[in-house]
């Protein structure tokens, strides 16, 4: 039996207030293009055929932009209440889906789609409920750590706001890409809750939540340094341009 087809959520939803650019976040041009659409081409390349894009901040822009390209559906996300609240506005698509979720972050042009395959791959072989894909990164300053048991098994994320000194010196970062099973991640998203200062509803808690219902969650080092490179700020921009190009 073939596997089931995989489907991801992409977040667009962002303005990148320090792009000092009017355009929505994901349309910024990086080599010419707009960055959303190498993350698009990554998803196409690793065998994802339905893709969701959480539109919010000029979202007409972005459903301009993406408008001719098959298989794309679209979400809106009309506050910005945080990723995982992004994720809850795809819950219809996600209800009429059974099999793989991949979620990824709009802002980043540096997704591989052989990364992407990987863990796909392993997410359907493992039968998770969540995989994240981590990176290991000399200085992970600015990105939530994953933390681990003795045994070496996930137990957590931990924001670098959150994290003690001894977790801040943890390399193995998370860069908000994903493969959750849909029921599994509907379950999740219920059970999200917005306790935090900002009072927003995070994704990052919910492979804690699905863990602790004692469902099978695991984070894999299988993403290149290149991966963690997002884009918020011009200076990043210029980065990730230079990376591209071969410099």
């Amino acid at each position: 039996m073939p596997p089931a087809p995989a489907m991801a959520i992409v977040l667009a939803a962002g303005k990148g207030t320090r792009m000092k650019s009017e355009l929505p976040k994901v349309l910024v041009p990086v080599a010419g293009r707009p960055m959303v659409r190498y993350v698009i081409d990554a998803l196409r390349a690793a065998g994802v055929e339905r893709v969701v894009v959480v539109v919010g901040y000029r979202a007409d822009l972005v459903r301009a932009e993406l408008a001719g390209l098959p298989g794309i559906e679209f979400a809106d996300q009309t506050e910005q209440l945080g990723t995982g609240h992004a994720v809850m506005m795809c819950r219809e698509q996600l209800a009429s889906h059974d099999g793989p979720v991949v979620i990824v972050a709009g802002d980043s042009p540096m997704l591989q789609a052989d990364s992407v395959a990987t863990l796909l791959a392993e997410a359907r072989s493992r039968r998770s409920a969540c995989l994240l894909g981590t990176v290991r990164r000399d200085d992970p300053a600015g990105y939530g750590r994953i933390v681990r048991s003795a045994a070496g098994d996930f137990t957590g994320i931990v924001e670098e706001k959150d994290a003690t000194s001894e977790q801040r010196a943890i390399t193995e970062i998370n860069v908000s890409t994903y493969v959750f099973d849909a029921k599994e991640l509907l379950t999740a998203l219920d059970q999200l809750r917005a306790d935090n200062s900002q009072r927003e509803y995070y994704i990052t808690d919910c492979p804690a939540i699905l863990l602790a219902a004692g469902k099978q969650v695991a984070a894999l080092t299988v993403l290149k340094p290149c991966e963690a490179l997002s884009i918020n700020s011009p200076e990043e921009l210029a980065q990730v341009e230079k990376v591209m190009s071969g410099g």
